[in-house]
């Protein structure tokens, strides 16, 4: 059985229509001081229950979530799996300086107490967040859908690029696979989401490229990298990324850059106007993992890389 939490309902419905199941009937109530309350219209009682919610904005919705894990634990769910395509708080995977919470490691500890039994997860933004569970964890990637689109576009004196170092072992992947160059973008901040300088590792000139990252949040990284790289002389730049954030004013940023276009997938929706994002559905992705769990067959064949 699935079920959908509020902003999640978009992605549960297509992964549904790809399941051919129904979506299941739940209820959440609000009250006036913000407080709200979930119960499952229809019995549970010794089903699989899939739990379908990203955690954006990260604290109304990871509420939720523990609540719709609750509720299902006390209806006797005989287990109960989060698909959480996109998982809020993986930025905050260690401790970088004194006196600092490690927020993944929190989150992790709160769906394992709320009581879910396997997590479905995609593109966490530190792999090792795999390991604050002590549960089983199916980690997808969204290259899976980026590749085959990349190939689509059939671009020649490709390269694949990444925004900062951080990013050097994804964009690396995607390059072996491509058989393309890889280029680095060494950056340097004040504070966060503010970036102080940026420089190119690397050989752009006269070369289409294409920016690999995990999350987009204000798009500063991203179009300044981009900015950069037309500066060096590359012919045309794109950026493709897991998890549309997009916070203000990250829409404006991308509109007003030098990129072509700005390609997520819709583990998180985009309700703004900005006509070089496009997205590429993750529905069918997961809609074949949860039926791979469900029948305990396989999911490595579901990685391209």
């Amino acid at each position: 059985m699935v079920f959908s939490g509020t902003k999640s309902r978009y992605l549960a419905e297509k992964i549904c229509a790809g399941l051919n199941c129904p979506l299941g009937n739940m209820n959440i109530t609000h009250f006036a001081d913000g407080e709200f309350a979930v119960s499952y219209e229809e019995s549970i009682r010794g089903s699989h229950v899939f739990l379908v919610q990203s955690t954006f904005p990260n604290s109304d919705n990871l509420m939720e979530l523990l609540l719709m894990v609750d509720a299902a634990k006390r209806a006797s769910a005989k287990s109960i799996i989060a698909v959480i395509p996109y998982f809020g708080w993986a930025r905050q995977d260690r401790k970088d300086k004194p006196r600092v919470s490690i927020g993944a490691k929190l989150v992790a500890d709160l769906l394992s107490v709320a009581g879910i039994d396997r997590l479905i997860t995609m593109d966490l933004h530190a792999d090792q967040i795999q390991g604050f569970f002590n549960i089983p964890v199916d980690h997808l990637y969204a290259s899976a859908v980026f590749l085959p689109y990349i190939e689509s576009l059939k671009l020649e004196n490709l390269v694949i690029a990444a925004p900062d170092v951080g990013g050097s072992k994804r964009a690396s992947t995607f390059s072996k696979y491509l058989g393309v160059p890889l280029v680095l973008c060494n950056k340097s901040r004040k504070k966060a989401n503010e970036i102080e300088s940026m420089q190119i590792i690397g050989d752009v000139e006269g070369m289409n490229v294409v920016l690999i990252d995990d999350i987009v949040d204000t798009a500063g990284t991203i179009t300044k990298a981009a900015d950069v790289m037309l500066e060096a002389g590359a012919n045309s730049v794109r950026a493709i990324a897991s998890h549309c954030v997009m916070s203000d004013p990250a829409s404006e940023r991308v509109l007003n850059s030098g990129l072509v276009e700005m390609v997520f997938t819709d583990s998180i929706p985009f309700c703004k106007e900005c006509n070089k994002v496009k997205q590429l559905s993750i529905a069918d992705m997961f809609a074949e993992t949860i039926r791979r769990v469900m029948n305990n067959e396989s999911i490595s064949t579901q990685y391209i890389i």
